[in-house]
């Protein structure tokens, strides 16, 4: 009767045991998946497929020179296993080489996102890596009020096309210049060494994933001026009508008798 009683109770202490497992994991597994804040590596798929492809095995990790890159724990609150980065802390630094790509097994960081032609030859070309997009709190950013600061555009490894330095008039004095940050996301890489580099508590310059950071103008709109712009039509499927599909629907519910 004892051993029984000894059993049941041992029984119960793992049940409970796995049930509060079960809890904690499902909590993590919910704050994991949703990070839509997170910063991949260079080159990284996107994200659902990055996260379909990744293995989990930390040889970016390893690779990275300058110990950028970090695998993800409960603590983070970001998908574990996983690779991620935080400029503030240590930004990417852009290495030429590019090894935390080159070491990734399963093409969860793709190659092919980081080569430019060169002398007819391919070559990687860290420029093409966009791993985010950096965003300027105007209202934060101490240029904006007058005060001369070019931190974050003197870090940036693209200087002059990834930050652009914007002059203004201040009205505020009437006398000295503004000399406002101005990111282009054509060329930012999303490195994070501007944010970095911020003189501000908190940076007033920050990197975001491109999908949080920028719009989507969609089909309907066409640079009409900008002949690569224009080459998105070929990849546009238009729907055609014959003329007794076609519908007047300005007209539509109108009786002319």
């Amino acid at each position: 009767m004892e051993k029984s009683r000894r059993n049941f109770i041992s029984a119960l202490s793992a049940l409970g045991l796995c049930t509060f497992g079960g809890i904690v994991w499902s909590v993590a597994v919910d704050e994991a998946v949703s990070a839509p804040l997170i910063l991949r590596p260079p080159a990284a798929q996107d994200e659902k497929e990055f996260l379909s492809l990744c293995i989990k095995c930390g040889l970016c990790v390893e690779a990275c020179p300058y110990d950028t890159l970090k695998l993800a724990d409960f603590e983070s609150k970001k998908p574990l296993g996983t690779p991620y980065y935080e400029p503030r802390k240590i930004p990417c630094y852009m290495c030429p080489d590019i090894p935390c790509v080159l070491a990734c097994p399963t093409n969860a960081l793709d190659t092919k996102k980081v080569i430019s032609i060169k002398k007819d030859k391919q070559a990687l070309d860290i420029n093409k890596a966009r791993m985010g997009v950096a965003v300027v709190d105007e209202k934060s950013c101490v240029a904006f009020w007058g005060i001369q600061c070019d931190a974050c555009y003197r870090a940036c490894p693209i200087m002059g096309s990834a930050i652009k330095l914007e002059f203004k008039r201040n009205e505020r004095t009437g006398k000295h210049a503004l000399l406002m940050p101005v990111v282009d996301s054509e060329f930012c890489t999303g490195c994070g060494l501007c944010e970095h580099a911020c003189i501000t508590k908190k940076a007033a310059i920050f990197v975001l994933p491109r999908e949080v950071a920028l719009g989507d103008v969609g089909d309907h709109y066409i640079k009409g001026w900008d002949k690569k712009d224009e080459n998105r039509l070929d990849k546009i499927e238009v729907k055609k009508q014959n003329e007794t599909e076609a519908v007047d629907y300005l007209n539509e519910g109108i009786s002319y008798e």
